[in-house]
């Protein structure tokens, strides 16, 4: 008996519609891009003409369109919200992706729901929820390990819900959904797509005894997410879905990066073809790139496979938040117009409008923007560059500096270009009918379109060349998304039929194989929440759980929650409290943890969790311990000017919720 192979899922961002069709192109099964409003990435909404334009072009492979609905709502958001559900879901779009759990009280249309990562997703009882509430993928908070992964996985059914995990991209340093730092000190909203990345800004850590443990580092600051390395590890632990971060991310980025993983995911499909669990892509069609993907190239603070293969010491990317590129070389020479630097690598070549890099002395990272390059020695690698900037403003330009390029112009042109195609595999099938000629065109997944035209048959002078005109003719599938694996002729002899005729009856099979396409593809299910409805794992809810409507309080006491606070948003906690919680730990990066120094004579007892502090300008913010779940806490409170910013709004649109619990009844 065969067994029917486990899909995966590439998952890739889209700023706009132009990028998630280059995303497709190069090989996802499944694009998020934001709507017009209502997206955790303020500045990256589309208008739904282009978003229309993006799922018709997916929907010819069997791509997904998942469009993000993903911040918290105001009770007078909810409306406009379900307005744009609807169009979204009349315009086609396959699932959406949410955050606020109020939504689910409201007329939504029957379009499948996904849980956006700002559900903050770190434990079974909380995945195995989130399922039984109605939601069809979940992902996964970025800090689990494989063995967490593997529990969530075993805590919940696979075929209710999809397993979904970033592979790749930018590292939010807390639990997703658990950052208010931007929010008290700016009054903008990481949870409602406007964060100010206070995490990525230098700070002096002091202890309490304000002695200077860390001077100016970027110490919140992660490096870049990469698990090319764990994609088997994932999959075994039940990981379904690949998603890659980057919905602001420009378009040579998306085209290199979902290229990239889709080689690599290619490579396992292929390699468990014919094991007990085979594998298969979740889309139509393959992929063949012109160029060789290379994560390297983009912007990157760096690679970190974070938490997936337990605690390690090298994920902060604590010297600079910026890309630091690849070393070329160093400096041999600098004079008032250039400098010169010899490559380690001889092959390497340089461009004008390139990008390198160095550190100063102060391991800050200085850009040097090349306008030209003049090659002085190709042998010994000896290149001349001419910076935009005059040498003069070059902190700590000198002979035998490291040199590094961030930026490469020939990359950057490829990218420019066409770079993938991709094509689906179909079968083709000519033969002649009682007045004419038909075509039978079966694609990979089974679906048919056929053509017929009514032509008198004529005998070929030259049976051969007959034969060969046919194939040729029949065969020109370039100018669409077909590729044919055959072309059979079904004929009692090879028919004399002008190229003209063949023309239009291949393009008419086309046609007809795209509308069957279009008309087989299923929409995705919307999951029906489980009756009576599922218990949270919690009977009481904190500022954390992100509460800022009446209708997510609802859903909440639905499912059996007996005290509901609001959101941080709402400006009801005045005092200290977490204003981002992390699993990444400044004491461990820096050595200071007291599970470190266990065991190492002469430190025993000397080395605490005892509180430590950020400063940035005027800006302090306190970090506490939890040794126990190993986790960090950044403690602050909100400034007085954004607590006052919104109290107009929050007077029209008032919100109540309990701020003790009620007294239990009784006598019932």
């Amino acid at each position: 008996m065969s067994l029917l192979p486990h899909q995966l899922e590439l998952l890739s961002p889209a700023r706009d519609a132009d990028i998630g069709i280059e995303a497709i192109n190069h090989g996802a099964d499944a694009i998020y891009i934001g709507g017009p409003a209502f997206g955790a990435r303020a500045t990256a909404g589309n208008d739904m003409r282009d978003l229309d334009r993006l799922i018709k072009h997916a929907h010819r492979f069997g791509s997904r369109v998942f469009i993000t609905l993903n911040t918290i709502l105001r009770d007078d958001e909810l409306e406009d919200a379900r307005k744009m559900a609807w169009q979204i879901y009349e315009a086609g779009a396959d699932a959406l992706i949410i955050q606020d759990m109020g939504l689910l009280e409201i007329d939504l249309p029957p379009i499948q729901l996904h849980a956006s990562t700002q559900t903050d997703i770190r434990t079974p009882e909380k995945a195995r929820f989130l399922q039984d509430a109605g939601l069809s993928q979940i992902v996964l908070a970025r800090e689990l390990d494989l063995q967490q992964i593997e529990a969530i996985r075993a805590a919940t059914d696979p075929n209710r819900t999809t397993i979904e995990f970033f592979v790749h991209g930018a590292l939010c340093v807390a639990y997703s959904g658990q950052c208010f730092i931007s929010h008290a000190h700016t009054g903008r909203s990481a949870n409602r797509g406007d964060c100010n990345q206070a995490c990525r800004l230098p700070y002096e850590v002091t202890d309490q005894s304000g002695r200077i443990i860390a001077h100016e580092k970027h110490v919140l600051s992660m490096k870049d997410n990469n698990q090319s390395d764990n994609l088997r590890a994932l999959i075994d632990a039940g990981v379904r879905s690949f998603k890659i971060e980057g919905r602001y991310k420009d378009m040579g980025y998306v085209k290199n990066i979902t290229a990239h993983y889709r080689k690599l995911l290619d490579e396992v499909i292929e390699e468990r073809e014919f094991s007990e669990a085979p594998l298969a892509r979740s889309s139509s069609g393959l992929t063949t790139l012109f160029f060789e993907p290379d994560p390297d190239q983009n912007f990157n603070r760096e690679f970190t496979d974070y938490f997936v293969n337990g605690r390690k010491e090298d994920i902060g990317a604590f010297d600079t938040p910026k890309t630091p590129g690849r070393s070329i070389g160093w400096v041999t020479q600098v004079d008032d117009k250039w400098f010169e630097l010899e490559t380690a690598d001889k092959d390497v070549e340089l461009h004008n409008g390139d990008g390198l890099c160095y550190y100063d002395l102060q391991k800050e990272l200085v850009g040097v923007h090349i306008n030209r390059v003049e090659c002085v020695h190709a042998k010994k690698g000896i290149w001349r560059a001419f910076p935009k900037n005059d040498i003069s403003e070059f902190k700590d330009l000198r002979k035998g500096l490291e040199i590094n390029r961030n930026r490469d112009m020939d990359w950057v042109r490829t990218l420019e270009k066409k770079s993938s195609e991709r094509r689906i595999g179909m079968w083709a099938e000519f033969k002649e009918t009682a007045n004419g000629f038909a075509l039978t065109l079966t694609d990979e997944d089974g679906f048919v379109g056929t053509a017929e035209v009514e032509q008198e048959h004529q005998s070929a002078t030259d049976a051969a060349k007959a034969e060969a005109t046919l194939r040729e003719q029949l065969g020109r599938f370039g100018a669409t998304i077909f590729e044919a694996h055959d072309i059979a002729l079904n004929v009692s002899q090879p028919w004399f039929v002008p190229a003209s005729v063949l023309n239009q009856l291949r393009r008419e099979a086309v046609a007809a194989l795209e509308v069957a396409r279009a008309e087989g593809l299923v929409r995705l299910p919307r999951a029906v929440p489980v009756e009576p409805p599922a218990a949270f794992p919690e009977d009481t809810l904190t500022y954390l759980a992100n509460v800022f409507n009446q209708k997510a309080h609802d859903f909440y006491v639905k499912h059996g929650v007996k005290v509901v606070e609001a959101a941080y948003e709402s400006k009801e906690e005045e005092g200290e409290v977490s204003l981002m919680i992390t699993k990444h730990c400044v004491r461990f990066s820096m050595s200071l943890c007291p599970k470190q120094a266990k065991g190492v004579i002469g430190v025993k007892g000397t080395i605490k969790a005892e509180p430590l502090q950020l400063i940035n300008g005027k800006e302090k913010l306190t970090l506490r311990f939890d040794c126990k779940p190993c986790e960090m806490h950044v403690v602050g409170k909100m400034k007085r000017s954004v607590m006052n910013q919104h109290a107009k709004e929050m007077q029209e649109h008032p919100m109540q919720f309990y701020r003790t619990r009620p007294t239990p009844r009784t006598g019932v």
